[in-house]
């Protein structure tokens, strides 16, 4: 048997390209979505000249980075306080981070803070960034302004004598309280998570240096991680509503030909150059196409919402008809900033299947007791649920003789739980009105032990109406009464 060894002609694959331009096809260097303050000027070049004595040498789309990350105003602060990257992976993003730290603890003396999602992340960090410092007869000059090199586990950094320094850790709730730094680099934003975020940026609130500066790195997230920062961060900033805030991005086009050269050039600045076009057409038959454009073609349009409840699942329970029989179940839920709250209601319709709809919608919270007095003299009720902020009406929902419940963290734990096993399981149906469906639709988790709660923080779209059904539906499960009269056929009228 022979083997293409044995022959003297190769065998080349390429699919449906050339290999002039499988050769050819280079990375486009610059972002196709950027969001620039102005500058008056910056340390692209000193950062540049001092890692390419080090070996690392910024690619030019690396320099363009550069430029803002180190863009300054008149007044010499940063001229982006905070600054965002989207690019795919195996582009050099990490290389691009280390000119980044090496520059700021060595030529400016900054603090930084570098976390990652994974610990194995931060360690890699740690570790590239250390062999610089560690290795006196290639590097003397660094070698000697070593103060200390930390390498435990979970508390791995460097200082400097001139008062630089870098510390990785990985990101929780607690892991970067107690740190007081200028620069905060979050590497593998797209899975950071508002609690992360708060933690992390009151450490520059006192910047040593008073120029702090927060730095994001990562790529188009994937259906289960948890997004919201990374998301939160591109909306805003290409929405023009975010201060001090510079934004970047490879990527192809929303509606751009995963097959096409072009796009898949606009999106990898690394391409021919350190990623192998011919690597990434391999991905390509590999992957489906929306999953080759997210994560080699840098899309967002494929990205993950972090949505619990698809909108097809959503669908998928709709009935514009649905109607409730007696008895029933009433929640109120009142938005933090108590500008809006939600009367909904739950009960078993003819079919035996759950049916949920919200009542009422409306501004401010003075209307609440009123229309649930009106309610509960029109239906068989069972049970009224509260959570949060609508804790507060527990002493007015107590006068008007319906048995009250104030769920517990667990209890609004198995709420949620049992109200995404309805809908997934198709046991729940819906009148399919629009302000339920945003709701549902802008509805992220919180984490709330092994369970997990409708997070209220991490959308800012009133979710008032999705978290008052969850509850409805919870109450009329659970409560008991000790009487049922028989069941009839109830229209719950919608006022506006």
């Amino acid at each position: 048997m022979s083997s293409p060894s044995d022959s003297n002609e190769s065998v080349v694959q390429l699919g449906n390209y050339s290999e002039e331009q499988i050769r050819s096809t280079k990375g486009v260097q610059t972002p196709r979505l950027f969001i620039e303050c102005t500058q008056v000027g910056n340390y692209a070049d000193e950062a540049a000249f001092l890692a390419s004595k080090y070996g690392l040498t910024p690619d030019p789309w690396q320099e363009y980075v550069l430029r803002q990350w180190l863009g300054f105003r008149a007044d010499g602060k940063w001229c982006h306080s905070r600054s965002a990257l989207s690019v795919p992976r195996q582009n050099g993003k990490n290389a691009l981070l280390e000119i980044r730290e090496l520059f700021g603890m060595v030529g400016l003396g900054e603090k930084i803070l570098h976390t990652a999602h994974e610990v194995k992340t931060a360690r890699k960090a740690f570790l590239r960034l250390a062999s610089f410092f560690e290795n006196p007869k290639k590097y003397p000059e660094l070698a000697a302004l070593v103060v200390d090199i930390r390498k435990t586990n979970g508390q791995e950094a460097i200082f400097l004598k001139n008062g630089g320094s870098v510390e990785f850790v990985a990101r929780s709730k607690n892991s970067s309280r107690g740190f007081t730094v200028d620069i905060v680099v979050m590497d593998e934003a797209q899975e950071m998570g508002f609690d992360a975020l708060e933690a992390l940026s009151p450490t520059t609130a006192a910047a040593p240096l008073k120029n702090r500066q927060l730095i994001w790195t990562g790529t188009p997230p994937s259906e289960n991680m948890n997004s919201e920062v990374f998301t939160n961060i591109r909306t805003k900033a290409l929405a023009g509503t975010s201060r001090r805030t510079c934004y970047l991005e490879w990527s192809m086009d929303d509606d751009g030909d995963p097959y096409d050269l072009a796009q898949i050039a606009m999106a990898n600045p690394a391409l021919n150059i350190r990623t192998g076009l011919e690597e990434l057409l391999e991905d390509l038959d590999d992957f489906s196409e929306e999953g080759f454009a997210r994560e080699r073609g840098g899309c967002w349009r494929f990205a993950g919402t972090g949505a619990v409840i698809d909108p097809e699942s959503w669908d998928d329970v709709k009935d514009s008809s649905s109607v409730t029989t007696q008895p029933v179940a009433f929640a109120v839920d009142i938005g933090p900033k108590r500008d809006s709250a939600t009367i909904a209601v739950a009960g078993l319709r003819s079919d035996g299947r759950f049916h949920v709809e919200v009542i009422d919608n409306r501004k401010g919270t003075s209307w609440i007791i009123p229309r649930l007095t009106q309610l509960i003299a029109q239906h068989h009720v069972v049970a009224i649920v509260v959570d949060g902020p609508a804790s507060s009406v527990v002493p007015e929902l107590d006068a008007l003789k319906v048995p009250v419940y104030r769920t517990s963290a667990q209890e609004l734990g198995i709420a949620c739980g049992m109200f995404y096993d309805a809908v997934m399981s198709k046991t729940l149906r819906h009148p399919d009105q629009p302000g339920l469906t945003a709701a549902v639709d802008a509805g992220r988790q919180r984490p709330l032990g092994d369970m997990w709660a409708w997070g209220r923080k991490l959308s800012e779209s009133d979710i008032t109406p999705v978290v008052a059904v969850t509850l409805a539906l919870w109450g009329f499960v659970t409560a008991k009464p000790r009487t049922r009269r028989k069941a009839a056929k109830t229209k719950i009228m919608v006022m506006n």
